[in-house]
């Protein structure tokens, strides 16, 4: 009899830890948000873009950063530099091939706290058929209400080689340097929407 009091009482623990362990969702505020890169040109200067469509689901416990999971994707033809000339090579087979290749993806596999408010989140990104594990270096920057609705800001850093990805276009300049350098600067900066 005792250990069937145990079972009920374990059970009824196990009910209430299932129903108030409730992560929220988020969702983005592409008005107030960017997801943007950078990479050498001749070796001299950095271009600069960014993508102008993506969307994510984004699930976080509170502000515990523990509990952080997001899958984003982002559509490789909404690449923009600036230049539509380059922005078309850019979409072509020489580097994203969008036709064929509409989106990239990232989900991540997991969370590091380093301390206070920065974080390491681990994931999968794939760009046209290549899946390669990544690290974003992220900042979260805290929550705050605007029109009855809670906000919250995150800023995440990483680099990828292009390389990796099946990005494969190679020139050289006529002192035998890259003209497009192969590591490329990520950076996210978000405000996402409790849902």
């Amino acid at each position: 009899m005792k250990s069937f009091s145990l079972f009920v009482a374990a059970m009824i623990l196990a009910a209430f830890t299932f129903t108030t362990d409730d992560p929220s969702s988020w969702s983005i505020d592409n008005s107030h948000s960017s997801i943007s890169f950078k990479v050498r040109h001749l070796g001299i200067s950095k271009v600069r873009g960014e993508f102008l469509t993506y969307d994510a689901d984004i699930t976080m416990d509170g502000d515990d950063l523990n509990t952080l999971t997001v899958n984003a994707t982002i559509e490789t033809a909404s690449v923009d530099t600036g230049n539509e000339r380059r922005d078309g090579h850019l979409r072509s087979d020489d580097f994203f091939g969008s036709e064929e290749f509409p989106a990239m993806t990232f989900a991540s596999t997991g969370v590091t706290k380093v301390d206070g408010t920065n974080f390491h989140l681990q994931g999968d990104l794939t760009i046209r058929d290549v899946t390669q594990s990544v690290v974003l270096d992220g900042n979260f920057l805290g929550t705050a209400m605007m029109r009855d609705t809670e906000r919250a800001g995150f800023e995440a850093t990483t680099t990828v080689n292009r390389k990796e990805f099946n990005l494969s276009w190679d020139q050289l300049t006529e002192a035998g340097g890259v003209i497009v350098g192969h590591n490329v600067e990520i950076t996210l900066e978000l405000e996402l929407i409790k849902d």
